[in-house]
């Protein structure tokens, strides 16, 4: 069956938002006495939601209690805030590929950890108006991701069945929804994370540059 939708990660997938958590988190360790981390270390932090940054945070700065978690998740929040679209640019090869699907008539989704608002803050920003056909962020309504409820809302509500969707992302996160959600999962090497992490949560496929996506439809 071909394919007729890409549900799409967000962070580490379609932009780069490394340097807004990045800096936001280590403000909010700031406040709280703690010192920051490099941006790297910040690749292994993402991926489960904010509040689940802020406790790995925490937890890599030796307060394994978590004795800090109310006031710095509530700091980050304040400086994300400021900051969600700190530095944030598309990766180099989405636009083309994100116009070549459009060509083809594929519906275009966004399934991501990020709230809600943050998360059609940072499309609509980097993308416009109107260039996904939906877009899913954290939100009460549905258990975040690796949950499958993402994706199963964003297939409800577009019309579609599993055999028609590809999702792309680039963490065990996104490996493990796409997996769960029983569609084509396929890895982002371009991304927050590497070649083994995507290969041992069982990627179909794995990719190094947006546009090779196209041969999987």
């Amino acid at each position: 069956m071909s394919k007729k939708a890409v549900i799409f990660d967000l962070d580490g997938t379609l932009t780069d938002t490394l340097k807004s958590i990045w800096k936001s988190a280590n403000l909010a360790l700031s406040d709280v006495g703690l010192p920051p981390f490099e941006i790297d270390r910040y690749r292994y932090f993402v991926g489960d939601g904010a509040a689940e940054l802020v406790k790995r945070a925490l937890v890599a700065n030796g307060d394994t209690e978590l004795v800090h978690l109310d006031e710095m998740a509530e700091s980050y929040r304040k400086y994300f805030e400021k900051y969600v679209n700190y530095e944030v640019k598309p990766y180099e090869g989405i636009p083309e590929l994100l116009n070549a699907l459009k060509e083809k008539g594929l519906l275009l989704a966004v399934n991501s950890n990020k709230p809600q608002e943050r998360t059609v803050n940072v499309v609509e920003k980097n993308f416009g108006k109107g260039t996904f056909d939906i877009l899913v962020g954290q939100s009460d309504e549905r258990a975040r991701k690796p949950a499958p409820d993402g994706v199963f809302y964003i297939m409800e509500q577009l019309g579609l069945v599993r055999e028609e969707v590809i999702y792309l992302g680039d963490t065990c996160v996104d490996m493990k929804t796409g997996k769960s959600a029983g569609v084509y999962t396929v890895g982002a090497l371009w991304g927050f994370r590497d070649r083994q992490e995507l290969e041992e949560n069982h990627a179909d496929a794995i990719i190094e540059h947006p546009m090779e996506l196209l041969k999987y439809l």
